[in-house]
C-alpha cells in the first residue's frame, strides 16, 4: 500500500485525512500491525483508486 500510496502523490497524512483516521493509523496499515475495518479499506481504495485485491497483493487488479 505504501508504494502505492506514494504513486499516487499521498502523504501518510494527506491519505489519513482523507479518509477519516490519524496518521499513526496509515503508517500500521502499511507495516501490517494494524487490520483496518472494511470500510476504512474501502475509502482508502477510492483515495488510491485500487481495489481490496490490488491492496492485498494481486497487481492485475490496478485500475489505471
Amino acid at each position: 500500500m505504501r508504494q502505492l500510496r506514494l504513486d499516487r502523490g499521498h502523504t501518510q497524512q494527506s491519505l489519513a485525512e482523507k479518509v477519516g483516521v490519524a496518521k499513526p493509523t496509515i503508517h500500521l496499515i502499511e507495516v501490517g500491525k494494524y487490520n483496518p475495518s472494511l470500510k476504512v479499506m474501502k475509502k482508502i481504495c477510492n483515495e488510491l483508486n485500487a481495489t481490496l485485491e490490488h491492496l492485498f497483493g494481486d497487481e492485475s487488479y490496478i485500475e489505471d
